[in-house]
Formats: structure tokens, C-alpha cells, sequence
């Protein structure tokens, strides 16, 4: 049995910014693809959860790499 997410999105994260991609439902049946950049800021943030409610993504893949000092224990 094939399952699938109606609609999802993916989001690819990096310092300056973060792109992201969704897939819909298209007009006739099939699927539509839809991609954008935003700010890694607190204003990007909520415009990307902006865009993701208004098409009412529930499922979100993310990918992000990087050093992260601060969690490294010493």
C-alpha cells in the first residue's frame, strides 16, 4: 500500500537563509510544486509559517548542516 501526504513541504536550512518547497493538490488532479526563499530571522520564520498555513501544509521535512558549538560538550 503506497501512502502519501496530501500536501508537505520540504525546508533546507543554511545561515543566511532557508528555501523551501511545497506540494499541493493540483487544478486538475495532478500536483503542484511551489518553492520560495526566507530570512533566517525571526520575520522570515513567521512568513514561512505564514505560507505554510495558508496552504495548509501539516508535514514538514527539514535538512540542515553545521557545526554547532554551543551544544558540544567541553
Amino acid at each position: 500500500m503506497d501512502l502519501f501526504a496530501e500536501r508537505c513541504a520540504g525546508i533546507d536550512i543554511g545561515k543566511a537563509d532557508l528555501k523551501a518547497c511545497i506540494r499541493t493538490p493540483g487544478p486538475r488532479g495532478g500536483r503542484r510544486s511551489e518553492t520560495r526563499t526566507f530570512a533566517t530571522t525571526t520575520a522570515g520564520v513567521l512568513a514561512l509559517q505564514g505560507w505554510l498555513t495558508d496552504r495548509q501544509v501539516r508535514l514538514v521535512g527539514m535538512e540542515s548542516t553545521g557545526v554547532y558549538p554551543d551544544l558540544l560538550p567541553t
